[in-house]
Order: structure tokens, then C-alpha cells, then sequence
């Protein structure tokens, strides 16, 4: 019953968002309510209260309770759109009460899919608006009753209806949806068996696969935890069993995977909500985006290089590498051209980006039955498109609470007044420079995102910690970037490194090791967010001697920072080897126009006349 329930639900949210993409949202308020009533009944159908265990009557008592609420809540919405929006209501009894089990109902789940931490921090902002001026400093308020703190969440488009609730009902669910449907007809094992056929036969060639299927699989999933239990599964047996040290397979998968949430076109979601934040268009996030996650994979690919030689690890056997006519055949290549095709004619038509993904969605299912119209039978196609429609289903669900409950704490944020406070808290800190502003604002959002998915995580530190970049003249879009790379690599970053542990996990190795090797395998990440602050370059601002010079600068770094991390020689002398390397990397983030040739010129010329064997310029096997 549960399952077929489950289903239902999966199919008709599917419906909803396929059809709003292709005709166009509802009115704002009416299309956020509908789709929030849908995520929160099928999120309660995913994760059941008390599932397999004695006490599931009463669980089941809760969940349907919670989905009767919410179902009212929305209901009285969709019903009172038009009062809502031409008066300003005062909040009734009834408005309260709705609220509340509204509100329970979003961060109960959330609690399920993803943990305590963002529910207990959306409760936090909660109580701060209701109890905040009792604090004592600058921390204070004026303070709300809780009929003002209702009609700001509940009765307009300022809190649980607000533009966050709104991007996850329309543009990144239509993605959801497309990614989802695009791995379950095939796009998946193509990405896989790509991944093996190009970097199989290189040294290191286990890790290097992990590194471009979690890349690709990364790309357009919302969650690097998700990815690693998806993609891991595979690859790290795979390395286990080539010989590679568990420790190291576990930090290799946690990293490609955490890369995909940083690189275009998704980036774990948060490309569309910086967009809406920001005011600037989609496409110029990605664009911004493109040459920092280029450079993040880049660093990747040299630090396992360069460890793999050293440690002379396996290639993967020639016999369990798919062969290219397998990868290319038309069944495997045509859905997923079709879908980057219904993409790019969306974009060139100018439509809004959930039709973009439409149209995508219709190219791909299409070529899907067309190429597998006596291949495989029409049940097993029809099984193979409900099963995408019901991941993306679970991942609507995270993404919709998610943003829901993240549109709850923005909006307490906003009310108070509290991310002002925070932010001038820091500039005055740091003396109003940039550079102690950007050190601090990079550890809080570490610590901030912890335990996070990455849109939860970006969309949190945006709000509160965003503006004190902003205030020292620090470009916006940098500011945005900056923020997003700190928190999205906190998944990595110990102590509280969730992608570690379920890679370490999988791998049963101990975490901190892992921990250790996935910190030295992403450490090109932790400095990148500064060149976005040094070279405008870097998000493709400015003319092409700026972008080539950041380019050049973010090169430098990406050979020399695993270079030195990973104990690479250059010539018969340690000390000389790592004078080498650090020289370069000073004159890669030192903004001058000419500092990015001079580190360029310093490592190609030292790596030439290096007289050592030099692992990272031979040949790859």
C-alpha cells in the first residue's frame, strides 16, 4: 500500500512539473503551494515515520496527520490567493494554526531525509524572531509576536511562499526531473562506461574513473553525499580491489563527487538560486563558474597522477574496460544528444529555463523509444521512466523542504535584521579589509555548512554572510562564489566531513585518514575562492587578457599545490623542489599582470632542467 501510495504521489508530482514547465507556471503563490502540498505527502510516503518497526500505527497516526494539515494549508492558499496578495491580512487562529503544523510538517522532513542540524537551525531563527529581544547587546531586536512572525511566513510571498519555495517548484524541479530521467534511460551507465574508457588505461586509472563518472554524475545531482552513496558503490570496491589504499579510494570519491556540486550546469541547484538572488541571469552564473571547476577537476587529476605513480598503482585490466563501440552505439549516444539538443533550443529561443528543461526532457524521451523500439520490450521502457520519475520524486523532496525551510530562516533573517548585524560585526572585525574578511567569512561558512546539502548550505551563508564581502567592495557575483565554494567543501572538510564518512564507509576505513587524503586531494578548492577575489578573470569578467591571466595563475596552481602536497621531484635537492613550488604559487595569487607569466615561466623552466625523475611528465602507462 505504502509503496503503491508512494508511487502515485512520485508520478503525480512528475505530471505537475512536466506540465507547469511546458505551459507555463501558475500564479506564484498558487504554483509554490500545490507543489510544496506535493513534496510534503510524498516526502512522508518516502521516509515513513516509524517504518518496519512496532510502533508504525502510530507513526502512520503522525504522517497523515501532518499531511492533512499541510494539504489544508496549501489549500487555504490556493483558495485565498487573491486576498493574500491585494490586502494585508491579519493573522487569524486559524492562520497560526496552520502555520504551525505547516512548518512542522517541511522541517520533519527534513529532519528525515537530511538530518536534525537544518531543521534545529531553521527552529533557531524561529525562536530568535520570537524571543530575540530579550538578548542582551547588539544582538537584540525590536521584537515580533507571533501573530506578525505568522502573517510574515504564512500570509505573502516574504516567507515559506517565497522566491526560494519558487525556484525549487519550477526550475529546479523541471531539472530534477530531467536529470533523473536522463540516468534512468541509459545516461548513467554512458557516463560510466565513458568514465572507465578514458581514464582505465591511465596511471591511477581506478581513481581517474571515479573522478569523471562522480564529476558527471555530480553535475547533475543535488547532493555530493547522494552522489558518493550512488557512484562509490562502484568505484571504490573497484580501487579496493586494484590495490588502491582504502583511505585514499574513500577521499577520491568524496572529492570528484563533492566537484560536482561546483561545476555547471546544476551545481547542486544553487546555479538557479544565485541567479534569482542575485538578479542576474542563469547562464552567467555557469559561465562564472566554468574555469573554477575546470581547475578544481584539473588539481584532481594531477594530485592522483602524481600519488598513483608513485605508489605504482594498478590499471584497471583491458577486459573490464567497455569497448568504444559499446559507448558510442546509437541507442547509448542519441537520447543523451537529443536531450543536450531540446537544451540548447530552449536557450536559443530565448524560453525560461524550466521550459529549457522541457523541452530537454521531450528530446530525451523521444530518442529514448525511438532507439529502443525492438531492443527492449515497452514494459521495461515504461518501468525504466517511472523509476526516473520516482527518484526525482525523492529528489524534489529533499530540495523542496529543503528550500522551504531555508526560505523560513531567510525570511526570520530578513525580519530581524540579524544578518546585517553579523556582517558589520565581521567588517568591523576585520578593519574593513577585504582579505580578513574574506579569512573569516571562508571559516564560518566551513563550519556553517556542515552537515548540509549544498543548496541548504549556500543558501544560508548567502544570507548572513554575503553582505559583509559586499560591504567592503567585494563584486557581488565574487562575493556569491565565494561563499558557495566554502560551503559546499565543508563536506570534506573534517571534523564534520560528510561525504568522507559515507565514502569511508563504503571503503571500511577509518574516516580521519580519508579525511586527511580528501583534504590534500580538494586543496586546490580552498584556495580558488580567493583568485575569485584576486582575478575578475576567474568568472570570466573582463576582457581576455584578464581571463587568460587568471587562467594561467590557476594553472600554476593546480601543477604546483599537489606538487609540493604529494612530495613531487624536481631536482636532486627537497628544499630546492619545494622553494619551486611555494615561489610559484606566490606569484600565481599575486595580482599583478605580469606575477601569473613569472610563476608560469618559474615552473615550466624548473620542470625542464629538473634533473630527478618526474612522475607527473611521464608517461601515464
Amino acid at each position: 500500500m505504502l509503496n503503491r501510495t508512494r508511487d502515485a504521489l512520485a508520478l503525480l508530482t512528475g505530471i505537475f512539473v512536466f506540465y507547469t514547465a511546458a505551459t507555463g507556471p501558475f500564479e506564484s503563490l498558487i504554483q509554490r503551494a500545490i507543489f510544496l502540498a506535493l513534496v510534503v505527502c510524498l516526502g512522508l510516503a518516502v521516509y515513513p515515520l516509524g517504518h518496519g518497526r512496532r510502533w508504525r500505527p502510530l507513526g502512520l497516526a503522525v504522517d497523515l496527520a501532518a499531511a492533512g494539515i499541510s494539504i489544508a494549508a496549501c489549500g487555504y492558499i490556493v483558495v485565498n490567493y487573491d486576498r493574500i496578495m491585494t490586502t494585508l491580512p491579519w493573522a487569524t487562529t486559524l492562520d497560526m494554526a496552520l502555520t504551525v503544523g505547516l512548518v512542522a510538517s517541511v522541517l520533519e522532513i527534513g529532519r528525515r531525509a537530511v538530518g536534525i542540524i537544518f531543521p534545529a537551525l531553521v527552529l533557531v531563527g524561529l525562536a530568535y524572531a520570537l524571543f530575540g529581544d530579550m538578548l542582551p547587546g547588539t544582538l537584540a531586536h525590536r521584537g515580533f509576536d507571533s501573530a506578525f512572525v505568522t502573517e510574515t511566513i504564512f500570509l505573502g510571498d516574504l516567507g515559506i511562499w517565497g522566491m526560494l519555495t519558487g525556484v525549487a517548484a519550477t526550475v529546479i524541479a523541471a531539472f530534477v526531473l530531467f536529470g533523473s530521467l536522463l540516468l534512468h534511460t541509459g545516461g548513467g551507465q554512458s557516463f560510466m562506461d565513458l568514465a572507465m574508457r578514458i581514464g582505465g588505461r591511465q596511471a591511477g586509472g581506478a581513481a581517474k574513473i571515479a573522478t569523471i563518472a562522480s564529476g558527471l554524475f555530480g553535475m547533475i545531482s543535488g547532493s555530493a553525499v547522494a552522489n558518493v552513496a550512488t557512484t562509490g558503490n562502484f568505484t571504490i570496491p573497484m580501487m579496493k580491489r586494484l590495490g588502491y589504499p582504502p583511505a585514499f579510494a574513500a577521499a577520491v570519491e568524496a572529492v570528484a563527487s563533492t566537484g560536482g556540486q561546483l561545476a555547471p550546469p546544476i551545481m547542486g541547484a544553487a546555479a538557479f538560486v544565485m541567479a534569482e538572488i542575485l538578479g542576474v541571469s542563469y547562464i552567467q552564473i555557469i559561465t562564472a563558474a566554468i574555469i573554477p571547476a575546470l581547475l578544481f577537476y584539473l588539481s584532481v587529476f594531477v594530485t592522483v597522477h602524481i600519488v598513483s605513480v608513485r605508489k605504482n598503482l594498478t590499471l584497471v585490466p583491458e577486459d573490464e574496460l567497455p569497448a568504444w563501440s559499446t559507448i558510442l552505439a546509437p541507442r547509448r549516444v542519441l537520447p543523451i544528444l537529443a536531450a543536450i539538443g531540446g537544451l540548447a533550443i530552449g536557450v536559443y529561443l530565448g524560453r525560461s529555463v524550466a521550459t529549457t528543461a522541457f523541452y530537454g526532457i521531450t528530446g530525451l524521451m523521444i530518442a529514448f523509444v525511438a532507439t529502443s523500439i525492438g531492443q527492449i520490450p515497452a514494459p521495461k521502457m515504461a518501468s525504466l521512466v517511472v523509476a526516473g520519475i520516482k527518484d526525482a520524486g525523492k529528489g524534489m523532496v529533499i530540495i523542496g523542504v529543503l528550500l522551504a525551510g531555508a526560505q523560513i530562516l531567510v525570511s526570520m533573517i530578513n525580519l530581524t535584521g540579524i544578518g546585517v548585524t553579523l556582517s558589520s560585526m565581521i567588517v568591523s572585525l576585520a578593519g574593513d579589509s577585504a582579505l580578513l574578511v574574506a579569512l573569516i567569512v571562508g571559516g564560518v561558512c566551513l563550519i556553517m555548512g556542515m552537515g548540509l546539502p549544498t543548496t541548504a548550505a549556500y543558501v544560508l551563508v548567502a544570507a548572513v554572510l554575503a553582505p559583509a564581502m559586499t560591504a567592503v567592495g567585494i563584486d557581488p557575483l565574487a562575493a556569491h562564489l565565494f561563499v558557495f565554494y566554502f560551503a559546499t567543501i565543508s563536506v570534506i572538510t573534517p571534523p564534520v566531513c560528510v561525504a568522507v564518512f559515507v565514502g569511508a564507509g563504503i571503503a571500511q576505513t577509518n574516516w580521519l585518514p580519508a579525511a586527511m587524503e580528501a583534504v590534500r586531494l580538494g586543496a586546490v578548492t580552498y584556495v580558488v575562492p580567493f583568485m575569485l577575489l584576486l582575478y575578475p578573470g576567474m568568472t570570466a569578467q573582463g576582457d581576455w587578457m584578464a581571463i587568460g591571466n587568471a587562467l594561467l595563475s590557476g594553472l600554476v596552481l593546480v601543477i604546483a599545490i599537489p606538487a609540493v602536497l604529494s612530495g613531487q621531484k624536481l631536482f636532486a635537492i627537497r628544499a630546492l623542489d619545494i622553494a619551486v613550488f611555494v615561489t610559484s604559487i606566490a606569484l600565481a595569487i599575486w595580482p599583478h599582470p605580469a606575477a601569473p607569466l613569472l610563476a608560469g615561466l618559474l615552473l615550466a623552466l624548473s620542470w625542464h632542467f629538473g634533473k630527478a625523475r618526474r612522475p607527473l611528465s611521464g608517461a601515464a602507462g
